[in-house]
């Protein structure tokens, strides 16, 4: 009970202070809601556009015969797809394009012999576009500009920029794998054409297969002109001299046919990573120019900005009554 009579009697105090102090604080907080008027007028009015894209949960075509299980080209991309398509957002590559395109660096009034410029337009690119993972998985993209048509141009120029750059990064690793399975595969091709030739100068002097060897001493037995045995003797003795060549050349050239198609789906799939240019998002809202200022609020300014004032004397107020009270005992 004294605790709250203690509590009565300091708000009454404090009502007795503010009552009396009531002119000055009128006059402060007069002059700060005129001030206040004056400088939300002066702000420079911002448009808000704003995009929204899903990260598409795969970014290549599978030519294994299982396919892709863990996701398909017509699925949306979860929590992983979307860090990623932020971390890409943020990065440098996406800033400078757009800094280029737009030619930041004048449009917000950075001389080019500010020591800070870097700085200083790194802090501007930050406080006009923004983006946010919404709880849905998808990316929002924010642009404030003075102008409303180009905030919408930046933020769906933005937008192309996601597979621009993520095929550029994933080109920086793919298109060096593709180069070395394609030697790779065209090198067993052309030892394999090379085995092949090979194999078919033997046959013309007249090697044939093992199991075509063994009927030449059949045939040899059967027949009946001089000349035909000539033929056949000239012929298994061409066969005895080549014939494990012959074999043995043919085995190399199985075991390389047999590798060549275990690379050709590697291959195709590497082709494929290295050259086909994907698309990594789906597109679902693009950025139209806004008919309404975004910022400033100018009554939220105001309202603000004389409260914030009144305060601020309320407390210097307090203060002095203080100090004033500190001097009269001493």
């Amino acid at each position: 009970m004294q605790d709250k009579n203690k509590i009565d009697q300091g708000a009454q105090d404090l009502f007795l202070f503010l009552w009396k102090k009531r002119k000055p604080l009128m006059l402060v907080g007069g002059i700060a809601f005129v001030a206040s008027i004056i400088a939300s007028l002066l702000m420079t009015e911002l448009f808000r556009s704003t995009a929204i894209v899903f990260p598409a949960a795969t970014s290549t075509v599978s030519f294994s015969e299982q396919g892709n299980a863990k996701a398909g080209a017509m699925d949306f991309g979860e929590e992983e797809q979307a860090e990623q398509m932020l971390q890409i957002l943020q990065s440098s590559r996406i800033r400078n394009k757009v800094i280029e395109r737009f030619d930041l660096f004048n449009y917000y009034e950075i001389k080019a012999d500010d020591a800070n410029r870097n700085f200083n337009l790194q802090k501007k690119y930050d406080k006009h576009i923004t983006f946010e993972r919404t709880r849905y998985g998808s990316i929002v993209i924010d642009v404030l500009d003075k102008e409303p048509n180009q905030a919408a141009e930046i933020a769906n120029y933005i937008v192309k920029l996601i597979d621009t750059v993520k095929n550029e990064i994933v080109k920086e690793r793919t298109v060096p794998a593709f180069e070395i399975i394609s030697r790779k595969y065209h090198q067993l091709e052309t030892e394999k054409l090379q085995l092949e030739d090979t194999l078919m100068k033997l046959s013309v002097l007249g090697v044939v297969t093992k199991e075509s060897r063994a009927n030449l001493y059949t045939s040899l037995s059967q027949v009946k002109t001089p000349s035909d045995h000539e033929f056949i003797k000239k012929a298994i003795d061409v066969n005895a001299k080549y014939g494990a060549l012959y074999d043995g050349l043919a085995e190399l050239r199985e075991f390389k046919t047999d590798k060549l198609t275990t690379l050709e789906a590697a291959y195709e799939q590497a082709e494929s990573d290295a050259n086909a240019d994907f698309t990594h998002k789906f597109d679902v809202e693009s950025a139209v120019p806004a008919d309404k200022k975004a910022k400033p609020k100018r009554m939220i300014v105001v309202l603000v900005s004389t409260l914030g004032a009144l305060a601020f004397a309320i407390l210097l107020l307090l203060i002095r009554e203080k100090i004033a009270e500190l001097r009269s005992l001493a």
